[in-house]
């Protein structure tokens, strides 16, 4: 099973949100950035952050898939 963000950048290109803004609200790293680009498993401490900055929900955000 892998992750996919396209939810959280489809969002963030609604609300008109950087990375870097994305960054400074959820106090998270380039590197959960760089994370997410890539589909990679975040901590939920840092999905949580970003869910409060983002004022959403983990299902508003990501979604898993099934890896054949």
């Amino acid at each position: 099973m892998s992750v996919s963000y396209k939810k959280l950048q489809h969002l963030m290109i609604e609300k008109e949100i950087s990375n870097a803004e994305l960054m400074r609200r959820a106090n998270i790293s380039a590197n959960i950035i760089s994370k997410i680009k890539e589909g990679k498993y975040i901590a939920l401490d840092k999905v949580e952050s970003i869910c409060k900055a983002m004022d959403c929900g983990p299902s508003d955000m990501m979604d898993f898939i099934e890896k054949d």
